[in-house]
């Protein structure tokens, strides 16, 4: 059973900067797709990003492009998204997200199979 925590959040100015982080444990960390997800107060979960078991592929959400970046460290069984030049639009409880499936499904929400707690980002105009 894959175990997913997060760092935690924070508060940033609009323009600013924040790293989140989510280690995984309890299985094979090198073959699972990573992904980050957003859930803003009264809206749906929303696809951020998502990386390939070897991190050669990853695709963003196109609200995200270019600003955000998604990245994994085989050694220490983590994925990290890297936010710039957020934007008050960008505050949302951000989950990241584990997919065992074979085939990728860097989009779909219901295709991931474990979750994390979720962390707080908020960003002040």
């Amino acid at each position: 059973q894959v175990q997913l925590v997060e760092s935690e959040g924070g508060l940033v100015q609009a323009g600013g900067s924040l790293r989140l982080s989510c280690a995984a444990s309890g299985g094979t960390f090198s073959r699972y797709t990573m992904g980050w997800f957003r859930q803003a107060p009264g809206k749906e979960r929303e696809f951020v990003a998502s990386i390939w078991r070897s991190g050669s592929i990853t695709y963003y959400a196109d609200s995200v492009k270019g600003r955000f970046t998604i990245s994994r460290d085989g050694a220490k069984n983590t994925v990290a998204l890297q936010m710039s030049s957020l934007k008050p639009e960008d505050t949302a409880v951000y989950y990241c997200a584990v997919q065992t499936s074979d085939t990728y499904y860097p989009r779909l929400a219901n295709k991931y199979d474990t979750w994390g707690q979720g962390t707080q980002v908020t960003v002040s105009s």
